[in-house]
């Protein structure tokens, strides 16, 4: 029975699993009937989130050399590509103490650096990875087996169903990615998100505030949490939907608005984006390239960006050739100039942007007095 989750104007909507909690409770299923040689219908896990899920098995295969069963992926009211698909795990016994991962059939390949595997892996994340390990080595140590096992994950629609997403221009070519640091797809309605997002702002102006701070997910939380401290308990989570956001800020008559996000996400405003989700574009490198070139970079430079998978690649080639700081200046200039259009200038919008790697990047010139405001009302 998959979780319920409770928007805060209190509509229900029914959580999912991942690929990554696909194929682990695959695995997981299948290492127990590999070593007990009896059926496994169904397999409980605790996701990296915490939440306690069942899943059921199918597909079985067993034999005394290895087991391969399935698990259909289950998105719950999130719309997903990916949902109703099957997810094999093949697992067979090794003399090496080690659990072994791999991808088969339609489970993608790493072309390009930059992302979460390195050149040449299958597209199998490390969330996934280290969950599939865990619970392998939890099966080994309740069936007292001193050996390892080889994994492969596979997905027999896989690669058709990556067709329909970025994967081939991100560099994962041959299928679909085993992806999931939650264990867990919370329900993605627009309609449902927006007015969860819209709930949590009534909260807020109930509450006399006149400031407020925005992000679109963890990223930005923890962020907040380790620069800002004392306010990320203060934000609401905007996911993807900045523009509906402002604009609700706008309808209730805020005095101000702090938005904190990762670049990869808010790269996205400056060019008119204001729902960020993928399907929707994806224009970084094309708005990173153009202000490089406003900055001096060459051909050179703007080919590097336009072939790069990530943003943090892109600003790696900006900070070796000195213009970071001039490339992330002129960014924040079109992104307030656009914000402020969206917004017409109803509210006094700040906006604060990251990365992992580089920490703060650049930050409109009201965002610290904006900041200040909302200190104040905490």
């Amino acid at each position: 029975m998959l979780n319920e989750y409770i928007t805060k104007d209190g509509k229900r909507l029914r959580m999912g699993y991942t690929t990554g909690s696909c194929a682990t409770a695959a695995a997981k299923a299948a290492a127990i009937m590999l070593l007990t040689q009896e059926t496994v219908k169904n397999i409980c896990l605790i996701t990296p989130k915490g939440i306690e899920i069942n899943i059921d098995i199918e597909d079985m295969d067993i034999s005394h050399t290895y087991v391969s069963c399935a698990v259909k992926k289950d998105s719950g009211d999130d719309p997903d590509v990916t949902n109703g698909m099957l997810i094999y795990a093949k697992v067979s016994l090794i003399d090496n103490p080690q659990i072994m991962i791999d991808g088969g059939n339609g489970i993608g390949r790493v072309t390009k650096p930059g992302l979460n595997q390195p050149v040449g892996n299958t597209a199998i994340n490390s969330t996934p990875r280290q969950t599939i390990t865990r619970e392998l080595k939890t099966v080994a140590e309740d069936y007292n087996y001193n050996g390892g096992f080889s994994v492969i994950i596979s997905a027999p629609q896989g690669e058709n169903i990556a067709k329909r997403t970025y994967n081939s221009r991100l560099g994962i070519l041959g299928g679909i990615s085993i992806i999931g640091t939650s264990g867990i797809v919370e329900p993605m309605s627009d309609s449902a998100i927006v007015d969860t997002i819209k709930a949590e702002i009534n909260i807020k102006l109930n509450e006399n505030k006149k400031c407020l701070l925005i992000t679109p997910g963890n990223y930005g939380e923890d962020f907040l949490k380790e620069d800002f401290r004392g306010i990320a308990n203060a934000a609401v989570k905007c996911s993807n939907f900045i523009g509906d956001t402002l604009e609700y800020a706008v309808e209730l008559q805020f005095k101000s608005v702090l938005l904190v996000g990762h670049i990869g996400k808010l790269v996205k405003l400056a060019g008119g984006l204001f729902n960020t989700h993928s399907k929707y574009g994806d224009c970084r490198a094309e708005i990173i390239a153009a202000h490089s070139v406003l900055c001096g970079a060459n051909k050179e430079t703007v080919e590097h960006i336009l072939d790069s998978v990530t943003t943090d690649e892109m600003l790696d080639k900006l900070r070796d050739i000195g213009i970071l700081d001039c490339v992330m200046n002129s960014i924040m200039e079109k992104i307030k100039y656009l914000v402020n259009l969206r917004t017409h200038n109803a509210v006094e919008v700040g906006v604060i942007t990251f990365s992992q790697i580089y920490g703060q990047l650049g930050m409109t010139d009201n965002a610290l007095k904006i900041l200040e405001e909302i200190k104040g009302e905490i």
